[in-house]
């Protein structure tokens, strides 16, 4: 088990990857690695990142990186786990460039919509600080919601009645519209 991972590393990390890719590409972190960089949370058990489109390269150095800075990456990101949202990648907040590539944190409301999906402690605190730094507003993500609904069915581990009340439990009851599908009751 590699050690837990703080803001530093994952500086590191991006150093490291601008440095040894063989060309450019974007890499969008997620998960603890937002909440560290961000500052809500200090270390991170892994860095969760999606790289669209691709760094040629990149994975050469992340097997190295694992190894060099004592840190476990996942290729896992909010998409893996919900549907993508329409949108996500515009709303992707830049973070840095290195070298070649170009760093940002995924789409914040996709980042909450999959953690209220999986709906850990963890989770749930997370989403809760990314409403309160504002980084997610609960009628944006109601209506994202909404948005994508249909496309549950293409995720079958997902029931949409309980994502529907997970979502309606996380978010403050006095902004809240309620989403087609999604009852106040």
């Amino acid at each position: 088990m590699r050690s837990e991972t703080n803001a530093e590393k994952i500086r590191q990390l991006m150093e490291l990857l601008g440095k040894r890719a063989k060309g450019p590409g974007r890499i969008y972190l997620t998960g603890g690695a937002t909440a560290v960089l961000l500052g809500w949370r200090d270390t991170t058990i892994d860095v969760d990142l999606k790289c669209d489109p691709e760094p040629p390269g990149v994975f050469d150095v992340l097997r190295e990186a694992k190894e060099l800075l004592d840190i476990n990456i996942e290729m896992a990101a909010p998409d893996d786990f919900v549907p993508a949202l329409p949108g996500w990648r515009e709303r992707s907040r830049f973070i840095a460039s290195s070298g070649p590539i170009e760093f940002r944190h995924y789409d914040f409301y996709g980042q909450a919509l999959a953690k209220i999906e999986r709906g850990h402690k963890q989770d749930i605190a997370d989403v809760q600080s990314m409403l309160a730094r504002q980084l997610i507003k609960p009628d944006m993500l109601l209506d994202l919601y909404r948005q994508i609904q249909a496309s549950l069915t293409r995720y079958p581990a997902i029931d949409p009645d309980t994502l529907s009340a997970r979502l309606r439990a996380a978010l403050p009851r006095s902004r809240q519209s309620t989403p087609k599908g999604v009852s106040n009751g």
